[in-house]
């Protein structure tokens, strides 16, 4: 039978008391037990675990290697065998969530009544901006990223992507006329964003090429909710993705324009986290609640 938890257990004692007969008498068990048990670790895994002398014990590199893992791993166990005697309602902490702000009102702040029916002893702090954070600096466990990814040591679940659409009120369009074409936008007040990864510029597909396209208005933004707001009040047109505006078009309240324009002009939405494999179960219980509800989420668009 594999036994390889076992063993871990062993390493640990040894490597914490330093010696293999305080370690056996601790675990009542002989000290030539001991050391066998720790030559057949070494011998299975074909490395040197530690370096033996007559006054101590030392770790090899490879050793150190294996008492940090091992050590994880069966604090994760018996996380596991706490959680699942006490119930998922025994997890408690403070995730700490980054995203922005139009993702974060529509789609995570809704689902956040019924994550702490599950989690009631999890407190969220959550942050909205449409900035991308650094999760490390920030001492962020989630960021929920809409657009392109830079490459990093981050682990990344794609989420969905969402259409953009160019979308004005029934009053603007009435006052100013409905564009057809990406030359019209001349005559047009379009409502854009101010932070870092935004550019005054609209990517637009005409006659089977994107063309980028300078546009101006009355409004640069840090945030997409500011943008939806001034559209609906009749300020001009704006260029966002489909779930901040999902309800306003439902409602009539705001009315797509040109989509032939913006055909394939899509951003990814991806959940951003630390550790992988290694991250605390409170965040690993966060991640796969809003997981599959947030997917299920892109995937309902207008």
């Amino acid at each position: 039978m594999d036994n390889r938890a076992g063993e871990m257990q062993v390493f640990l004692r040894v490597v914490e008391t330093g010696s293999f007969s305080e370690a056996a008498r601790l675990l009542m068990m002989t000290p030539s037990t001991v050391s066998k048990l720790i030559g057949r670790i070494e011998a299975r895994l074909g490395v040197r675990l530690l370096e033996r002398s007559t006054r101590k014990l030392s770790l090899t590199t490879e050793g150190r290697i294996y008492y940090d893992r091992s050590k994880h791993l069966l604090d994760e166990l018996d996380e596991i065998e706490v959680e699942l005697s006490q119930g998922a309602a025994s997890l408690g902490g403070v995730v700490r969530v980054s995203t922005s702000v139009g993702l974060g009102v529509v789609a995570i702040e809704p689902l956040l009544p019924v994550f702490w029916q599950a989690h009631p002893k999890i407190t969220i702090d959550l942050s909205l901006s449409d900035e991308m954070v650094d999760l490390y600096l920030d001492r962020t466990d989630v960021a929920f990223r809409v657009g392109k990814l830079d490459s990093s040591s981050l682990t990344a679940i794609k989420l969905g992507s969402a259409q953009r659409k160019i979308v004005a009120a029934p009053e603007y369009l009435a006052q100013h006329g409905v564009p057809q074409t990406i030359d019209d936008l001349e005559h047009h007040s379009c409502l854009g964003f101010n932070f870092r990864r935004s550019s005054p510029l609209w990517p637009l597909r005409d006659s089977g090429r994107v063309i980028d396209r300078n546009v101006s208005g009355p409004l640069m933004a840090n945030n997409g909710a500011t943008v939806r707001h001034m559209a609906l009040a009749g300020m001009g047109l704006a260029r966002m993705g489909e779930f901040h505006i999902r309800e306003d078009l439902r409602s009539g309240r705001l009315v797509e324009v040109m989509p032939h324009a913006v055909d394939g002009d899509c951003e990814d939405i991806h959940a951003v986290f630390l550790g992988g494999g290694q991250m605390p179960h409170r965040v690993r219980a966060f991640l796969d609640f809003m997981t599959p509800r947030l997917r299920e989420f892109l995937a309902a668009a207008v």
